[in-house]
């Protein structure tokens, strides 16, 4: 399980540094072998490329004839870009990666379980500020998630 929040400087060849505690798990898990792809909030999506390959197989098995089904397949799959872990624990973000998702210096690895989240990093700071926010107005978590006790 990945969990937590990094803060991370992207390099001038667009290269972060996956954080030393996930290091030995990627290099355990998959060999360093990832990939990345977007994310409808406008985040990159990191996967160990055996999650990775599990998702797919689930995206890409649903019927295409809805609209919806194809918009997904073509955004996850479509921009899905292998990548490897180097000797100093750093991935290279291809450029259209790092357009889609803003980013240019700063940023920000959220664990998500068996994936992580690359943020820019006030895009992050914006939408968890907007997130509390909208949690505080509401008032109540939605019915998915009523059952959990936190």
């Amino acid at each position: 399980m990945f969990r937590g929040i990094t803060n991370l400087n992207l390099d001038s060849k667009g290269r972060v540094a996956m954080p030393t505690r996930y290091r030995d798990r990627l290099a355990e898990s998959c060999q360093g072998n990832l990939v990345i792809t977007v994310h409808l909030d406008q985040c990159l999506l990191i996967y160990p490329l055996p999650d990775w390959e599990i998702l797919e197989q689930q995206v890409m098995s649903r019927p295409n004839m809805n609209r919806r089904v194809r918009d997904l397949q073509r955004l996850l799959v479509g921009h899905a870009s292998d990548c490897e872990m180097d000797g100093n624990g750093r991935i290279l973000l291809p450029a259209p990666l790092r357009e889609f998702a803003n980013l240019t210096k700063r940023a920000v690895l959220v664990g998500q379980g068996n994936k992580f989240e690359l943020w820019d990093e006030d895009a992050w700071n914006s939408g968890r500020d907007d997130w509390f926010r909208q949690e505080a107005r509401e008032g109540d978590l939605s019915s998915i998630l009523e059952s959990l006790t936190l």
